[in-house]
């Protein structure tokens, strides 16, 4: 009787499907964790494998992000995790990274979503806002009551937002905003933008609200990553705000790179989950898959993949944990965070891209998650800063040399 692919297939596919995640641990990292660290770990984990798993690749193939899982994500505590007050979890930066991990595990898009609206909306808005704005948008952002954006790079201006060209000009009380930003996440679905544009040459801060006259925002159609993600551009146009929605104790660029510093941070333990699921699933496909006479995983090419593989997930784990506890200690600086977000997101790529390998075939349909995690990548790879200009921060504090121009 002849057995077609996909029935041959079925059998390894279901059983990595009923396989429960218990995450790669070679060094017993987990025994550098506090209880309640592992207790979020442990929490998010279930819910993306009970909850996001499931639906995540329809959500991919029709470019639509997951919203019915908002909700749970902000009664779980996800959004603004590390903030204090104003209803915030008040996390440590350990236990956010592992929250953050473990939703990358189901989709980068997924992770992208609550990283803007904590590090991105959130932050900035705690950090650089009156006591007013924190009372009237910080409760309600999360519980997701309001979805928010971060406006900061533009058509031109990616890697040297400096250079942006959206302005603001102060007309009696209020300030009028011209220009547009690019590759916006959340921003079609967004309730509020953080928008920077520039006051004479001096960078600002501004609360925009949906429904702004002059406001806008238009989908990115056609990506082939982060499909599952809510991409749009913002379109300014004599868009008029209200001084008291200026953030104001930004200061200048720095005020937006600090924000982006929060954001960095996060995708060096996201990607951690990324490459986690990609090493499980290509194990257990080598450890079921036959080819001559014995599973795939019996060779010597593909166990020296395995343990490439398990290196760097194990490298990387212990990179994002040091520079959490820096974090929590006051003595993590943006270098730091640059360091782990390039080596973590490159590694993640390059295993994401062996797992395919391992897959064969096999691993460019949707019914595994590899191709699927390793096109996300390639985004990740690229936003929050590039994996250059990241080596380029890197190498400017080692040498004392900057070498962007």
């Amino acid at each position: 009787m002849i057995v077609s692919r996909r029935d041959r297939e079925k059998t390894i596919i279901e059983s990595t499907l009923m396989k429960k995640f218990t995450g790669v641990d070679f060094c017993q990292i987990d025994s550098l964790l506090s209880d309640e660290e592992r207790m979020v770990r442990d929490t998010v984990r279930d819910f993306v494998s009970s909850r996001l798993i499931p639906v995540i690749r329809d959500h991919w193939e029709k470019a639509t992000f997951p919203k019915q899982l908002i909700p749970t994500m902000a009664e779980m505590g996800l959004l603004g995790a590390t903030l204090q007050g104003y209803g915030c979890a008040g996390m440590n930066s350990v236990a956010y990274g592992l929250a953050m991990q473990e939703l990358e595990r189901g989709d980068s898009g997924v992770r992208s979503f609550a990283s803007v609206q904590s590090a991105l909306v959130m932050y900035p808005i705690h950090e650089f806002g009156s006591e007013e704005q924190k009372k009237k948008y910080l409760p309600k952002l999360q519980r997701a009551e309001l979805i928010g954006c971060f406006g900061l790079t533009e058509p031109d201006f990616g890697s040297n937002p400096g250079g942006m060209k959206t302005r603001a000009v102060k007309k009696g009380n209020r300030w009028v905003l011209n220009g547009a930003k690019m590759w916006i996440t959340n921003a079609s679905m967004a309730d509020v933008a953080v928008v920077w544009a520039k006051v004479d040459d001096v960078v600002h801060g501004f609360i925009v609200e949906r429904g702004t006259k002059g406001y806008s925002t238009q989908e990115t159609k056609g990506k082939l990553s982060l499909r599952a993600s809510d991409t749009s551009e913002i379109l300014l146009e004599d868009c008029e705000v209200p001084e008291e929605n200026r953030l104001p104790k930004t200061q200048g660029l720095k005020s937006a790179l600090a924000c982006l510093n929060q954001a960095r941070y996060g995708i060096s333990w996201g990607v951690l989950g990324a490459a986690m699921a990609c090493y499980d699933e290509a194990l257990d496909y080598a450890k079921n898959r036959v080819q001559f006479t014995k599973p795939i995983a019996g060779y010597q090419l593909v166990q020296a993949k395995l343990v490439q593989m398990l290196t760097e997930i194990t490298k990387a784990q212990l990179l994002a944990l040091q520079v959490g506890r820096l974090k929590d200690q006051g003595k993590a600086s943006f270098v730091h965070v640059s360091l782990a977000k390039r080596n973590n997101v490159w590694e993640a790529l390059k295993i994401a891209r062996v797992a395919r390998d391992i897959l064969g075939a096999n691993g460019i349909t949707g019914e595994y998650q590899s191709m699927r995690h390793m096109c996300n990548l390639e985004t990740v790879y690229t936003y929050e800063g590039t994996h250059d200009i990241h080596t380029l921060i890197v190498g400017q504090h080692i040498t004392g040399l900057a070498a962007y121009t």
